[in-house]
């Protein structure tokens, strides 16, 4: 171990280089972490073949925990509950609220003994990304007086009131009772016993009790990888170029962009690009006719997605519940301006200075406003040119995945010598 460097035993049940979403988001910040501290990461076995590929090396590096038999009948009760593919998020959370923690269990059997011995500096659980799902192991790890952090966390952000409708299709039947997991005892254990919960967003935050302020931080989980996204986007002049990059679902708001764009797609000064797939395909095929103005790309491999979207003016993402919004800031990397709706996710991680915030509201209104904001931008192309170089310069700032390991280490650093909360953002 290098010596000034902190021993971190990573939890990281979901940690895998070669997927997306949050099994990614766990494997980019644990690897990144490397650069800050000594890291040996804990995950579970079914990420062991890719991150093996990555380079690690079994037992010095990583540890695998094979927790499937217990955590695969649980998955396929999910799969049967969420009612389709890709839907009822929350009811998978639920179930995964089960299973989760045979997989600490596991993790304090393996581990317990060296880290009441002292072995590591802190334990950092940074996936499950829900708040919802509490730690087994945490009051143990206080118990032996070694720093336990949690996060980032981030979740359940509200349905906006107006698209009742978006969330039955997407079977989101029980986020009308999902606050009911903050009466749970396990919850309040895991607070009072982590020494440190960074929170994914404002919302996050504001579900955590006061009596647990002292110990919050805020810290946005997403992040990007410049090897992955490290073009400049440098579309051609003229006619204005749009991508939209996501799930073909309502939610997403794809429909609500092509019925914003309309006018200028049959006048010729508007092109768009549409990166995805899913049930709404059909059904935006549809709208769009026989016009040349749209093009659907299907599903993009995300190393890919760049090469496209880096042709864009401006990226139009019209969600209404988007709990972290990494698609933004790849955007973002790329100096493609975002459009997006102020809510959640992208609201926070898109400022006036790098792109366009359209106000929540129902349908209509979110429609008339992006109309409004495309006509703009059609109209007066070059403010988009000072966006772009802040947009990527923010990013390249404040959202790497080494600039997250930085801002990390500042946690590490307060658990270690106090002082003064750190501010990470």
């Amino acid at each position: 171990m290098t010596q000034n460097r902190p021993r971190v035993l990573a939890i990281a049940e979901a940690a895998n280089p070669e997927w997306v979403s949050v099994p990614l988001v766990g494997w980019s910040l644990a690897h990144a972490l490397r650069e800050v501290a000594d890291v040996h990461l804990v995950t579970q076995i079914r990420n062991k073949e890719a991150v093996l590929r990555a380079g690690y090396v079994e037992d010095d590096d990583v540890s695998f925990i094979d927790s499937e038999a217990f955590a695969r009948p649980f998955f396929h009760l999910a799969e049967k509950l969420r009612m389709g593919q890709g839907k009822g998020w929350t009811m998978v959370q639920a179930i995964n609220a089960l299973a989760y923690p045979h997989f600490e269990r596991m993790v304090w059997a393996r581990f317990g003994a060296d880290i009441q011995a002292g072995k590591w500096d802190i334990v950092h659980r940074i996936t499950p990304l829900s708040p919802t799902i509490s730690s087994p192991i945490a009051p143990k790890i206080a118990k032996a007086s070694v720093p336990f952090v949690l996060g980032p966390l981030n979740g359940g952000v509200p349905w906006p009131k107006e698209f009742d409708a978006e969330r039955r299709a997407e079977r989101e039947y029980l986020s009308y009772v999902r606050s009911a997991y903050k009466l749970l005892p396990g919850r309040a254990r895991t607070l009072t016993a982590a020494s440190v919960v960074l929170a994914g967003s404002h919302h996050t935050a504001s579900e955590v009790p006061a009596k647990f302020a002292d110990k919050l931080i805020y810290l946005p989980e997403n992040a990007i990888d410049p090897t992955r996204f490290n073009r400049v986007s440098q579309p051609e002049t003229g006619m204005l170029r749009a991508a939209f990059v996501g799930r073909l679902v309502p939610y997403k708001g794809a429909d609500m962009l092509l019925a914003a764009a309309e006018p200028f797609l049959e006048a010729g000064t508007l092109e768009l690009d549409i990166i995805g797939d899913g049930p709404q395909m059909q059904h935006l095929r549809a709208m769009v006719g026989t016009s040349k103005a749209v093009t659907f790309h299907g599903w993009q491999a995300h190393e890919d997605v760049q090469a496209i979207l880096s042709e864009a003016h401006v990226f139009a993402f019209p969600s209404i519940r988007e709990f972290g919004g990494g698609v933004v800031l790849e955007a973002m990397a790329l100096g493609v301006p975002p459009l997006i709706v102020d809510y959640a996710g992208p609201g926070e991680l898109v400022t006036p200075e790098v792109g366009i915030k359209l106000p929540i509201g129902p349908r209509a209104a979110i429609i008339k406003s992006l109309r409004e904001a495309l006509r703009d931008v059609i109209k007066k192309p070059e403010r988009l040119a000072h966006m772009a170089t802040a947009a990527r310069a923010k990013v390249d700032r404040d959202f790497t995945w080494s600039a997250k390991a930085r801002q990390v280490s500042k946690v590490y650093d307060w658990l270690q010598t106090g002082g003064e909360k750190p501010s990470l953002l």
